[in-house]
Protein backbone atom coordinates (compact mmCIF):
# COMPACT_ATOMS: atom_id res chain seq x y z
CA UNK A 1 0.00 0.00 0.00
CA UNK A 2 1.61 3.40 -0.59
CA UNK A 3 2.81 5.58 1.72
CA UNK A 4 3.43 9.25 1.71
CA UNK A 5 6.74 10.15 2.72
CA UNK A 6 8.17 11.36 5.77
CA UNK A 7 9.50 14.58 4.39
CA UNK A 8 5.75 15.63 2.31
CA UNK A 9 3.89 15.71 5.47
CA UNK A 10 3.27 19.14 6.90
CA UNK A 11 4.04 18.03 10.43
CA UNK A 12 7.21 16.96 8.90
CA UNK A 13 7.45 20.26 7.59
CA UNK A 14 6.98 21.90 10.60
CA UNK A 15 9.52 19.69 12.22
CA UNK A 16 12.03 20.56 9.81
CA UNK A 17 11.31 24.39 10.09
CA UNK A 18 11.47 24.30 13.90
CA UNK A 19 14.59 22.59 13.65
CA UNK A 20 15.99 24.44 11.03
CA UNK A 21 15.03 27.89 13.21
CA UNK A 22 17.02 26.79 16.45
CA UNK A 23 20.20 25.96 13.97
CA UNK A 24 19.96 29.54 12.82
CA UNK A 25 19.43 30.68 16.30
CA UNK A 26 22.69 28.69 17.49
CA UNK A 27 24.58 30.17 14.65
CA UNK A 28 23.36 34.06 16.12
CA UNK A 29 24.40 32.53 19.35
CA UNK A 30 27.57 32.07 18.14
CA UNK A 31 27.99 35.28 16.18
CA UNK A 32 26.12 37.95 18.41
CA UNK A 33 28.59 36.43 21.13
CA UNK A 34 31.63 36.65 19.11
CA UNK A 35 30.69 39.90 18.11
CA UNK A 36 30.24 41.24 21.55
CA UNK A 37 33.69 40.16 22.53
CA UNK A 38 35.20 41.27 20.03
CA UNK A 39 33.97 44.62 20.39
CA UNK A 40 35.51 44.85 23.31
CA UNK A 41 38.68 42.72 22.59
CA UNK A 42 39.67 44.63 19.25
CA UNK A 43 39.66 48.08 20.83
CA UNK A 44 41.52 46.68 24.28
CA UNK A 45 44.20 45.61 22.19
CA UNK A 46 44.51 48.56 20.69
CA UNK A 47 45.02 50.45 24.23
CA UNK A 48 46.51 48.41 25.79
CA UNK A 49 48.99 46.81 23.22
CA UNK A 50 49.31 49.49 21.18
CA UNK A 51 48.87 52.41 23.33
CA UNK A 52 45.58 53.91 21.07
CA UNK A 53 45.06 58.08 21.59
CA UNK A 54 41.32 58.99 21.28
CA UNK A 55 41.71 60.35 17.72
CA UNK A 56 43.31 56.37 16.59
CA UNK A 57 40.33 54.89 18.94
CA UNK A 58 37.95 56.83 16.76
CA UNK A 59 39.53 55.90 13.79
CA UNK A 60 39.54 52.42 14.46
CA UNK A 61 35.61 52.81 15.27
CA UNK A 62 35.02 54.41 11.94
CA UNK A 63 37.03 51.49 9.99
CA UNK A 64 34.82 49.06 11.86
CA UNK A 65 31.71 50.92 10.02
CA UNK A 66 32.77 52.00 7.16
CA UNK A 67 31.95 49.41 4.73
CA UNK A 68 28.63 50.20 5.81
CA UNK A 69 28.95 53.91 4.05
CA UNK A 70 31.07 52.13 1.04
CA UNK A 71 29.66 49.61 -0.24
CA UNK A 72 25.78 49.52 1.44
CA UNK A 73 24.06 49.91 -1.42
CA UNK A 74 25.54 47.50 -3.84
CA UNK A 75 25.72 44.65 -0.96
CA UNK A 76 21.66 44.46 -0.99
CA UNK A 77 21.44 44.39 -4.94
CA UNK A 78 24.17 41.55 -5.10
CA UNK A 79 22.72 39.92 -1.62
CA UNK A 80 19.42 39.63 -3.77
CA UNK A 81 21.00 38.09 -6.53
CA UNK A 82 22.51 35.37 -4.48
CA UNK A 83 21.64 32.64 -1.96
CA UNK A 84 20.86 33.97 1.33
CA UNK A 85 22.57 31.05 3.54
CA UNK A 86 25.54 31.07 0.98
CA UNK A 87 26.04 34.78 1.76
CA UNK A 88 26.17 33.92 5.69
CA UNK A 89 28.49 30.83 5.30
CA UNK A 90 30.91 32.83 3.23
CA UNK A 91 30.77 35.79 5.72
CA UNK A 92 31.76 34.02 8.84
CA UNK A 93 34.22 31.75 7.35
CA UNK A 94 36.09 35.73 6.07
CA UNK A 95 35.22 36.66 9.84
CA UNK A 96 36.73 33.58 11.48
CA UNK A 97 39.76 34.12 9.05
CA UNK A 98 40.11 37.66 9.54
CA UNK A 99 40.38 37.29 13.53
CA UNK A 100 42.95 34.53 13.22
CA UNK A 101 44.73 36.73 11.62
CA UNK A 102 45.46 39.50 14.24
CA UNK A 103 47.31 36.68 17.07
CA UNK A 104 48.97 35.12 14.23
CA UNK A 105 50.63 38.47 13.79
CA UNK A 106 51.01 39.63 17.59
CA UNK A 107 53.15 36.36 17.58
CA UNK A 108 55.01 37.54 15.06
CA UNK A 109 55.88 41.23 16.25
CA UNK A 110 53.90 42.33 12.93
CA UNK A 111 51.09 43.61 15.12
CA UNK A 112 50.38 47.15 14.21
CA UNK A 113 47.16 50.21 14.22
CA UNK A 114 47.42 50.07 10.42
CA UNK A 115 46.90 45.94 10.38
CA UNK A 116 43.63 46.56 13.14
CA UNK A 117 42.28 48.96 11.39
CA UNK A 118 42.68 46.69 7.74
CA UNK A 119 40.81 43.84 9.53
CA UNK A 120 38.32 46.09 11.36
CA UNK A 121 37.27 47.50 7.79
CA UNK A 122 37.25 43.84 6.42
CA UNK A 123 35.15 42.62 9.44
CA UNK A 124 32.83 45.29 8.26
CA UNK A 125 32.66 44.11 5.36
CA UNK A 126 31.37 40.91 6.23
CA UNK A 127 28.83 42.01 9.02
CA UNK A 128 27.64 44.23 6.07
CA UNK A 129 27.13 40.87 3.78
CA UNK A 130 25.97 38.79 6.61
CA UNK A 131 23.38 40.80 8.29
CA UNK A 132 21.58 41.82 5.09
CA UNK A 133 21.43 38.39 4.14
CA UNK A 134 20.56 37.31 7.37
CA UNK A 135 17.09 39.61 7.97
CA UNK A 136 16.57 38.98 4.01
CA UNK A 137 16.62 35.24 4.96
CA UNK A 138 14.34 35.07 8.02
CA UNK A 139 11.02 36.02 6.29
CA UNK A 140 11.82 32.67 4.04
CA UNK A 141 12.28 30.34 7.36
CA UNK A 142 9.66 31.29 9.51
CA UNK A 143 6.93 33.13 7.70
CA UNK A 144 4.89 36.47 7.60
CA UNK A 145 3.34 35.60 10.69
CA UNK A 146 6.36 34.30 12.91
CA UNK A 147 8.21 37.75 12.14
CA UNK A 148 7.42 39.70 15.26
CA UNK A 149 8.05 36.54 17.30
CA UNK A 150 11.52 35.41 15.17
CA UNK A 151 12.84 39.04 15.47
CA UNK A 152 11.59 38.69 19.46
CA UNK A 153 13.86 35.28 19.58
CA UNK A 154 16.89 36.62 17.79
CA UNK A 155 16.87 39.63 20.00
CA UNK A 156 16.98 37.62 22.90
CA UNK A 157 19.88 35.46 21.31
CA UNK A 158 21.55 38.90 20.96
CA UNK A 159 21.08 40.33 24.13
CA UNK A 160 21.70 37.43 26.00
CA UNK A 161 25.37 37.18 23.95
CA UNK A 162 25.57 40.49 24.84
CA UNK A 163 25.09 40.36 28.33
CA UNK A 164 27.80 37.61 28.60
CA UNK A 165 30.23 39.04 26.15
CA UNK A 166 31.80 41.26 27.68
CA UNK A 167 32.28 40.02 30.70
CA UNK A 168 34.06 37.04 29.54
CA UNK A 169 35.77 39.39 26.60
CA UNK A 170 37.46 41.35 30.15
CA UNK A 171 37.99 37.90 31.94
CA UNK A 172 39.58 36.69 29.01
CA UNK A 173 41.91 39.37 27.97
CA UNK A 174 43.16 39.92 31.52
CA UNK A 175 43.45 36.01 31.43
CA UNK A 176 45.35 35.70 27.76
CA UNK A 177 45.54 38.81 26.28
CA UNK A 178 43.60 40.43 23.52
CA UNK A 179 45.28 38.42 21.10
CA UNK A 180 44.47 35.30 22.60
CA UNK A 181 40.55 36.18 23.03
CA UNK A 182 40.50 36.95 19.33
CA UNK A 183 42.10 33.76 18.31
CA UNK A 184 38.92 31.94 20.25
CA UNK A 185 36.33 34.51 18.33
CA UNK A 186 37.61 33.19 14.94
CA UNK A 187 36.67 29.67 16.22
CA UNK A 188 32.57 30.89 17.32
CA UNK A 189 32.13 32.23 13.45
CA UNK A 190 33.69 29.06 12.41
CA UNK A 191 30.83 27.54 14.33
CA UNK A 192 28.70 29.24 13.23
CA UNK A 193 29.28 28.42 9.34
CA UNK A 194 29.16 25.05 10.25
CA UNK A 195 25.55 24.94 11.54
CA UNK A 196 23.96 27.08 8.86
CA UNK A 197 25.10 24.46 6.84
CA UNK A 198 23.35 22.00 8.50
CA UNK A 199 19.98 24.03 7.68
CA UNK A 200 17.90 22.18 5.11
CA UNK A 201 14.94 24.23 4.41
CA UNK A 202 14.84 24.78 0.87
CA UNK A 203 15.63 28.84 -0.03
CA UNK A 204 13.64 30.22 -2.79
CA UNK A 205 16.04 30.53 -6.25
CA UNK A 206 16.99 34.03 -6.63
CA UNK A 207 15.60 33.75 -10.02
CA UNK A 208 12.20 32.95 -8.61
CA UNK A 209 12.02 36.40 -6.43
CA UNK A 210 10.72 38.71 -9.22
CA UNK A 211 14.47 39.50 -10.97
CA UNK A 212 15.15 38.02 -14.44
CA UNK A 213 17.82 35.75 -13.24
CA UNK A 214 21.61 35.56 -13.60
CA UNK A 215 23.96 37.90 -15.17
CA UNK A 216 23.40 38.33 -18.55
CA UNK A 217 19.72 36.71 -18.87
CA UNK A 218 17.97 40.10 -19.24
CA UNK A 219 18.19 40.93 -15.36
CA UNK A 220 18.66 44.77 -14.77
CA UNK A 221 22.05 46.33 -13.91
CA UNK A 222 23.60 46.54 -10.92
CA UNK A 223 22.98 50.60 -10.75
CA UNK A 224 19.22 50.06 -11.83
CA UNK A 225 18.87 47.67 -8.62
CA UNK A 226 20.31 49.97 -6.59
CA UNK A 227 18.31 52.75 -7.70
CA UNK A 228 14.79 50.15 -7.10
CA UNK A 229 15.82 49.84 -3.38
CA UNK A 230 16.50 53.34 -2.88
CA UNK A 231 13.22 55.02 -4.52
CA UNK A 232 11.32 51.82 -2.25
CA UNK A 233 12.67 53.23 0.73
CA UNK A 234 12.98 57.20 0.37
CA UNK A 235 9.40 56.95 -1.28
CA UNK A 236 7.94 55.35 1.61
CA UNK A 237 6.54 58.03 4.24
CA UNK A 238 7.98 55.91 7.32
CA UNK A 239 10.47 53.57 6.50
CA UNK A 240 12.09 57.17 5.24
CA UNK A 241 11.67 58.70 8.60
CA UNK A 242 12.83 55.68 10.44
CA UNK A 243 15.87 56.14 8.28
CA UNK A 244 16.45 59.58 9.35
CA UNK A 245 15.63 58.50 12.88
CA UNK A 246 17.94 55.95 13.43
CA UNK A 247 20.62 57.32 11.77
CA UNK A 248 20.25 60.52 14.20
CA UNK A 249 20.32 58.36 17.06
CA UNK A 250 22.99 56.08 15.68
CA UNK A 251 25.59 59.15 15.30
CA UNK A 252 25.58 59.73 18.65
CA UNK A 253 25.00 56.91 20.28
CA UNK A 254 28.33 55.10 17.88
CA UNK A 255 30.22 57.78 19.15
CA UNK A 256 29.50 57.03 22.42
CA UNK A 257 30.56 53.32 21.90
CA UNK A 258 33.89 54.40 20.20
CA UNK A 259 34.37 56.38 23.42
CA UNK A 260 33.32 54.03 26.07
CA UNK A 261 36.35 51.48 26.62
CA UNK A 262 39.03 54.46 26.39
CA UNK A 263 36.80 56.40 28.98
CA UNK A 264 36.38 53.30 31.68
CA UNK A 265 40.34 52.38 31.30
CA UNK A 266 41.77 56.04 31.46
CA UNK A 267 39.12 58.28 32.88
CA UNK A 268 37.29 55.41 35.28
CA UNK A 269 40.76 53.64 35.61
CA UNK A 270 39.04 50.07 35.73
CA UNK A 271 41.21 46.72 34.69
CA UNK A 272 39.76 44.84 31.51
CA UNK A 273 37.73 42.66 33.65
CA UNK A 274 35.99 45.60 35.41
CA UNK A 275 35.36 46.99 31.79
CA UNK A 276 34.00 43.80 31.07
CA UNK A 277 31.61 43.50 33.71
CA UNK A 278 30.37 47.33 33.84
CA UNK A 279 29.42 46.51 29.54
CA UNK A 280 27.55 43.44 30.56
CA UNK A 281 25.84 45.04 33.15
CA UNK A 282 24.65 47.39 30.55
CA UNK A 283 22.61 44.36 28.46
CA UNK A 284 20.50 43.70 31.13
CA UNK A 285 18.18 46.06 29.65
CA UNK A 286 18.30 44.34 25.99
CA UNK A 287 17.59 41.50 27.32
CA UNK A 288 14.75 42.50 29.50
CA UNK A 289 13.60 44.19 26.35
CA UNK A 290 13.53 41.73 23.60
CA UNK A 291 11.37 39.46 26.34
CA UNK A 292 8.79 42.00 27.12
CA UNK A 293 8.71 43.85 23.33
CA UNK A 294 5.93 41.45 21.92
CA UNK A 295 3.72 42.39 25.49
CA UNK A 296 4.71 45.84 24.82
CA UNK A 297 3.33 46.44 21.58
CA UNK A 298 0.14 44.93 22.29
CA UNK A 299 -0.59 47.62 25.06
CA UNK A 300 0.74 50.45 23.92
CA UNK A 301 0.56 49.50 20.21
CA UNK A 302 3.75 48.82 17.88
CA UNK A 303 4.00 52.16 16.02
CA UNK A 304 3.28 54.57 19.08
CA UNK A 305 5.87 52.03 21.06
CA UNK A 306 8.40 52.62 17.99
CA UNK A 307 9.01 56.31 19.32
CA UNK A 308 8.28 56.09 22.66
CA UNK A 309 10.72 53.70 23.36
CA UNK A 310 13.57 56.19 22.46
CA UNK A 311 12.06 59.15 23.50
CA UNK A 312 12.05 57.95 26.94
CA UNK A 313 15.38 56.04 27.16
CA UNK A 314 17.96 58.23 24.83
CA UNK A 315 18.16 60.97 27.84
CA UNK A 316 19.40 58.69 30.06
CA UNK A 317 22.72 58.59 28.34
CA UNK A 318 23.47 61.90 30.36
CA UNK A 319 24.49 59.58 33.66
CA UNK A 320 27.71 58.37 31.38
CA UNK A 321 29.78 61.54 31.73
CA UNK A 322 28.90 61.67 35.31
CA UNK A 323 30.48 58.08 36.40
CA UNK A 324 34.16 57.72 37.88
CA UNK A 325 36.08 54.65 39.31
CA UNK A 326 33.75 54.69 42.75
CA UNK A 327 30.62 54.75 43.69
CA UNK A 328 29.29 57.04 40.62
CA UNK A 329 29.94 54.12 38.33
CA UNK A 330 26.43 52.61 38.66
CA UNK A 331 25.69 55.64 36.79
CA UNK A 332 27.58 54.75 33.87
CA UNK A 333 25.70 51.19 34.37
CA UNK A 334 22.27 52.79 34.57
CA UNK A 335 22.41 54.77 31.50
CA UNK A 336 23.83 52.09 29.24
CA UNK A 337 21.17 49.62 30.28
CA UNK A 338 18.11 52.09 30.07
CA UNK A 339 19.61 52.98 26.41
CA UNK A 340 19.99 49.39 25.42
CA UNK A 341 16.90 48.23 26.05
CA UNK A 342 15.12 51.28 24.81
CA UNK A 343 17.42 50.32 21.60
CA UNK A 344 16.10 46.58 21.18
CA UNK A 345 12.41 47.97 21.45
CA UNK A 346 13.03 50.18 18.58
CA UNK A 347 14.86 47.42 16.63
CA UNK A 348 12.69 44.47 17.09
CA UNK A 349 9.88 46.95 15.77
CA UNK A 350 10.71 48.70 13.07
CA UNK A 351 12.36 45.65 11.61
CA UNK A 352 9.68 43.68 11.70
CA UNK A 353 7.78 46.59 10.05
CA UNK A 354 10.24 46.78 7.17
CA UNK A 355 10.31 43.45 6.99
CA UNK A 356 6.35 43.05 6.53
CA UNK A 357 5.96 46.19 4.08
CA UNK A 358 8.66 45.27 1.76
CA UNK A 359 8.03 42.41 -1.07
CA UNK A 360 10.12 39.25 -0.91
CA UNK A 361 12.57 40.45 -4.11
CA UNK A 362 13.22 43.94 -2.71
CA UNK A 363 14.31 42.43 0.98
CA UNK A 364 17.86 42.38 0.16
CA UNK A 365 18.19 45.78 -1.65
CA UNK A 366 15.21 47.55 1.05
CA UNK A 367 17.48 46.19 4.18
CA UNK A 368 20.87 47.25 2.48
CA UNK A 369 19.68 50.70 1.72
CA UNK A 370 17.97 51.04 5.10
CA UNK A 371 21.84 49.93 6.22
CA UNK A 372 23.73 52.74 4.28
CA UNK A 373 21.34 55.15 5.45
CA UNK A 374 21.18 54.22 9.02
CA UNK A 375 24.94 52.93 9.25
CA UNK A 376 26.64 55.17 7.05
CA UNK A 377 26.92 57.57 9.98
CA UNK A 378 28.94 55.57 11.83
CA UNK A 379 32.06 56.26 10.24
CA UNK A 380 31.43 59.84 10.75
CA UNK A 381 30.87 59.58 14.15
CA UNK A 382 33.64 57.46 14.89
CA UNK A 383 35.71 60.25 13.38
CA UNK A 384 33.73 62.79 15.13
CA UNK A 385 33.97 60.73 18.51
CA UNK A 386 37.77 61.00 18.31
CA UNK A 387 37.88 64.51 16.99
CA UNK A 388 35.69 65.74 20.21
CA UNK A 389 38.15 63.78 22.23
CA UNK A 390 40.99 64.95 21.35
CA UNK A 391 39.67 68.76 21.52
CA UNK A 392 37.61 68.58 24.67
CA UNK A 393 38.78 65.41 26.19
CA UNK A 394 36.71 62.30 26.80
CA UNK A 395 34.84 63.19 29.28
CA UNK A 396 33.52 66.25 27.62
CA UNK A 397 33.42 64.10 24.39
CA UNK A 398 30.81 62.18 26.08
CA UNK A 399 28.89 65.38 27.17
CA UNK A 400 28.40 66.51 23.93
CA UNK A 401 27.28 63.09 22.27
CA UNK A 402 24.72 62.44 24.89
CA UNK A 403 22.96 65.98 24.35
CA UNK A 404 22.63 64.99 20.87
CA UNK A 405 21.63 61.80 21.57
CA UNK A 406 18.85 62.90 24.03
CA UNK A 407 17.09 65.06 20.82
CA UNK A 408 17.98 62.17 18.24
CA UNK A 409 14.69 60.85 18.90
CA UNK A 410 12.47 64.03 18.08
CA UNK A 411 12.55 63.30 14.32
CA UNK A 412 10.30 60.30 14.74
CA UNK A 413 7.75 63.01 15.96
CA UNK A 414 7.55 64.72 13.28
CA UNK A 415 6.46 62.16 11.27
CA UNK A 416 2.80 59.99 10.38
CA UNK A 417 4.14 57.64 13.41
CA UNK A 418 3.01 60.08 15.74
CA UNK A 419 -0.49 59.74 14.80
CA UNK A 420 -0.69 55.69 14.29
CA UNK A 421 -1.28 53.30 16.82
CA UNK A 422 -0.38 50.09 14.96
CA UNK A 423 1.93 49.74 11.73
CA UNK A 424 -1.22 48.57 10.17
CA UNK A 425 -3.45 51.91 10.12
CA UNK A 426 -2.97 54.96 8.20
CA UNK A 427 -1.43 52.78 5.54
CA UNK A 428 -2.74 54.41 2.62
CA UNK A 429 -0.80 57.43 3.97
CA UNK A 430 1.97 56.46 5.37
CA UNK A 431 3.56 54.85 1.57
CA UNK A 432 2.69 58.23 -0.15
CA UNK A 433 5.90 60.31 -1.23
Amino acid sequence: MPTTAPETTPDAGQRRRSRDFRLFMASHVCNELGNSITYVALPLMAVLTLHASAWEAGLLAAAEQAAFLLLGLPAGAWVDRMRRRTVMITADLARSVLLASLPLAWLLDLHSMPLLYAVALLLGCARLFGDVADQSYLPSLVGGSGLVTGNSRLETVRSTAEFAGPGIAGFLVQLVGAAGTLAGQALTSLASALLLGRIRTPEQDPSERGDAGPAGAGRPGLLKEIREGLRFVLGHRVLRVLALGTASVNLFLSGIGALEVLFLTRTAGLPPAAIGWVLTAGTVGSLVAALCTEKLSRAVGEARLTWLSLLVTMPFGLLLPLADGGRLLGLFVLGTLVQSAGVTVYNICQVTYRQSVCPPRLLGRMTATMRFLVWGVLPLSGLLAGALGQLYGVRGALWILAAGLSAAPLVLLCSPLRRMREFGTNTSAAEGP
